[in-house]
């Protein structure tokens, strides 16, 4: 597999990464060595990209890549997040971006990564309780110590982009885009490319509901996140099936999964947009590589898109 250069820096990644998130929560039970075996059988397949984040699972996930990666550590560019904090039940606790905090926060993910540098290192969110000139300002001092490669920034604004980069350069900007999720275009992905920070779009299938294989809230796991999601609340779910509609139509056209065809078509929206699909099994990940070689035209992109129709419920 082909690897890309990340917005500014020289991390050389996969065009598409994964994204690890659900392997430890949210998205019902999982097993660790189901798991394990897709983040080994990633690595086989050419992804070097992997997404975590401090508060997945509250810190178990962290772990897991940990284990999952000892002697592979050269294989593979880490991504992870700090700001969100949990308690000892895995409440939330709320978002801390102070300096002091971002400097324990990244000591406690080396040692749960099992690696001396992250690779690419985000804010998760904008803390609206520190400046974020302060808060990039510790992100950089990580850079100079060494313990961090790259600063990344999660749901960031332009403008909160344009005031990070007088600080630090910024390398990637993390944020939710999909068919159904549409919010970055405009000024956000304009933003990213003027100042050269390249695009990581997360739940680029709408946390599975695109793929087609969520068709009631019955097939979700009691524990699972998305039953407390506005966009799969039954009213809304009901009426988001129209996306569906229009994936399956794409996927007969093209003889290939839904899952597929909304893959490809964020992946057609530039060449410095890097997806993080997340799933646990190796045959989900198969099939989402395969998205990689399909194209379509602009006339096919212009179709699409006038055919697009609004998410019912908010992201959140």
């Amino acid at each position: 597999m082909d690897h890309f250069q990340l917005g500014n820096s020289d991390l050389q990644i996969s065009r598409l990464g994964l994204g690890c998130m659900g392997m430890s929560e949210f998205y019902g039970s999982s097993d660790e060595g189901e798991s394990i075996t897709t983040l080994h059988g990633a690595i086989e397949l050419g992804v070097n990209f992997f997404d975590t984040a401090d508060m997945y699972g509250s810190g178990r996930n962290e772990e897991l890549l940990g284990r999952a990666f000892k002697g592979k550590r050269d294989s593979v560019v880490l991504a992870t997040k700090f700001g969100f904090l949990r308690d000892a039940d895995g409440g939330w606790k709320g978002l801390d971006c102070s300096p002091a905090y971002i400097k324990k926060a990244c000591e406690a993910s080396l040692k749960r990564l099992n690696t001396d540098v992250i690779d690419l290192y985000y804010a998760h969110r904008i803390d609206p309780n520190v400046p974020i000139e302060d808060t990039v300002g510790a992100m950089k001092d990580l850079v100079d110590a060494g313990k961090v490669r790259y600063l990344g920034l999660s749901e960031a604004s332009p403008e909160e982009l344009q005031r990070a980069s007088k600080v630090a350069t910024i390398t990637a900007l993390q944020t939710e885009y999909s068919l159904w999720s549409r919010d970055v275009e405009g000024d956000i992905l304009a933003t990213c490319r003027e100042l050269g920070i390249g695009f990581v779009p997360y739940s680029p299938l709408g946390r599975g509901f695109l793929t087609g294989a969520i068709q009631s809230r019955e097939s979700l796991q009691a524990d699972d996140y998305r039953l407390a999601s506005p966009r799969f609340q039954q009213e809304a779910l009901e009426d988001n099936k129209k996306f569906l509609a229009l994936l399956e139509a794409i996927s007969k056209d093209k003889n290939i999964s839904s899952a597929q065809v909304a893959l490809a078509w964020v992946l057609n929206q530039g060449d410095t947009i890097f997806p993080i699909p997340g799933t646990r099994k190796l045959s989900r990940l198969q099939e989402n590589l395969a998205a990689l070689a399909v194209k379509f035209s602009a006339a096919e992109l212009a179709d699409i898109r006038a055919k697009l129709p609004t998410a019912e419920g908010e992201r959140y």
